[in-house]
């Protein structure tokens, strides 16, 4: 009877630790790096440019449903005719939550960060070098708030690796921006400089992305 007894015990513990060991397999590995491509709709004067870019993912699993990630691109193009000139960083952290299956899951997220644009402002400045000219033109960076939402798809073709898709809306936020003028006065024949002449203002953008990448989980 006391063997018996043991046995069951020893057929419960056996079998709870393979239901234990079932669990853990389910869930996914902590950690997930990835090389990433990306295409985004950026806003020209005449038109909109798909401008394509590369970056990295790196993405921490809370567990099934929800993960907490970070991501980059870089965008080399130099566009000269866009709202705001020049190439593109885009650097991005939030949270991906949503369901998982076995070989397969889909997931919303939302991510803020910031996007740079290399030349994204543009203003008059004394300093010229020509008597008939003592005036120079200034092209600097922009730094803008960005956040990133949208759909992501994945499929798992085995359990350390990854391929996910991306689709969403890449929101810009566009601080207002003072710029100095230049008024040229018949009588004297010259060009004044006007301080803060202007105004343009503040918008907020909204661009489609679509980002592609296969990732190793550990």
């Amino acid at each position: 009877m006391i063997m018996k007894q043991w046995l069951l015990v020893a057929l419960l513990i056996v079998q709870l630790g393979a239901v234990e060991a079932m669990a853990q397999t389910d869930d996914p590995p902590k950690r997930e790096a990835a090389a990433e491509f990306s295409v985004l709709m950026r806003e020209a004067f005449s038109t909109v440019r798909a401008e394509i870019g590369l970056g990295g993912r790196f993405t921490y699993n809370l567990n099934k449903n929800v993960a907490l990630e970070g991501a980059g691109y870089y965008f080399p193009q130099n566009c000269f005719d866009c709202v705001n000139n020049g190439n593109m960083i885009e650097v991005v952290g939030g949270i991906k939550a949503g369901k998982r299956f076995e070989k397969w899951g889909i997931f919303a997220k939302a991510r803020p960060g910031f996007v740079r644009f290399s030349q994204g402002q543009f203003d008059i400045l004394p300093g010229g070098t020509s008597p008939a000219f003592p005036f120079t033109f200034q092209v600097k960076p922009l730094t803008s708030f960005a956040t990133d939402v949208g759909a992501v798809l994945e499929f798992y073709p085995s359990r350390h690796i990854v391929t996910r898709f991306d689709a969403g809306d890449t929101i810009i936020k566009i601080g207002d921006q003072t710029r100095n003028d230049l008024r040229f006065d018949p009588a004297t024949n010259t060009y004044t400089l006007v301080p803060g002449a202007f105004t343009i203002p503040g918008r907020l953008s909204h661009k489609f992305q679509f980002s592609a990448s296969v990732g190793f989980r550990w």
